[in-house]
């Protein structure tokens, strides 16, 4: 897609047959207009292949760089490697490493939604517009589903409580916490931690001998329980990303058995990969609400669980506030950090 408008341009980096030859190989990028002083935005929804949708957004921006673009934004509403935002024992933020990337390639802003920890947009040496999708959410839930005063918020996990108690507080409904479900564990079991001390002249140092390190107790997974009274309601869990499903699968047979009668989850990012679609169709599960940050048609069509909420709308006026050089405060009324 390429919109001309007062002095911007409007592309779309994915490499699809509706897009047109500007971005139909990611290792030959041909600017057929002059887009010299102006401002581009640069349309990337992250489908299944992730790193070939981040190589056509890279050599993209870069095309355009050199081609004497004023100003190059991305509008990335799901930014990928989000959850890859933390050091566990010897991985890596990579994160951190596709923001440097992005910068690093000619991009000068970009316009996302619902990052997975807000202090993502600290990675980047450019203005980051951070959208929300909780007012659509929230109106679908208002409008969709029937009696939605007698239904309770859920966060699946500790991490998701303060999210949900926006949208509980919002909603004016109660709210519920589970623990004690599958996490990912920092076994240091065979990390090297406890690596025995090099030998050194055919004796064994034993390190310094003032350095006496507290004996730590091993995590063990609680048993799964429901801080809340979910009998007799409608649940709703609420999340950021919803990709492998098991984890909202076993919360809501959990729910169930606490007396949930219907079990609604709400995400903005529906990845869904794998064997999503036909989990759900098999679970407890009523009906999984996502947003179209993320393509999942195919998705759709294996589970007719699966609804869409449209964000465009809200992705569109970003586009034109910020070339208007008008304030992005309007998108975020009555939005808290919380969302």
């Amino acid at each position: 897609m390429n919109i001309s408008k007062s002095g911007y341009r409007v592309f779309s980096a994915n490499s699809t047959t509706a897009c047109t030859e500007l971005a139909k190989k990611i290792t030959e990028v041909d600017v057929k207009e002059s887009v010299r002083g102006q401002d581009i935005f640069i349309i990337q929804t992250i489908p299944r292949d992730v790193n070939t949708a981040i190589m056509e957004l890279l050599v993209m921006a870069y095309a355009l760089k050199t081609n004497c673009a004023k100003n190059i934004i991305g509008v990335i509403p799901y930014f990928p490697y989000s959850k890859q935002c933390k050091m566990r024992k010897r991985g890596s933020i990579v994160c951190k490493l596709l923001a440097s990337m992005l910068a690093k390639a000619g991009l000068t802003h970009i316009i996302t939604m619902d990052l997975h920890q807000k202090e993502i947009q600290g990675f980047f040496s450019f203005p980051v517009d951070n959208l929300r999708a909780s007012p659509f959410l929230l109106q679908y839930i208002q409008e969709e589903i029937p009696d939605y005063r007698n239904a309770i918020i859920v966060a699946k996990s500790p991490s998701a409580a303060k999210r949900a108690q926006s949208y509980a507080e919002r909603l004016r409904l109660g709210l519920a916490v589970m623990h004690g479900e599958a996490q990912c564990s920092e076994s240091d079991m065979a990390d090297g931690r406890h690596s025995p001390p090099p030998m050194s002249s055919g004796r064994t140092t034993s390190g310094h001998p003032g350095l006496e390190l507290p004996l730590m107790m091993a995590k063990e997974k609680p048993p799964i329980t429901v801080v809340g009274d979910v009998g007799g309601r409608i649940a709703i869990i609420v999340d950021d990303i919803i990709d492998d499903v098991e984890d909202f699968v076993a919360a809501a047979e959990i729910l169930k058995e606490r007396g949930a009668y219907k079990i609604y989850i709400m995400a903005t990012h529906g990845l869904l990969s794998a064997e999503a679609p036909r989990l759900i169709e098999e679970s407890a599960i009523d009906e999984v609400v996502v947003t179209n940050t993320v393509p999942h048609e195919v998705q759709k069509l294996q589970c007719p669980k699966i609804k869409t909420v449209d964000v465009s709308m809200i992705l569109a006026e970003a586009i034109r506030r910020i070339h208007n050089g008008e304030s992005m405060a309007y998108l975020f009324r009555n939005i808290t950090v919380d969302d």
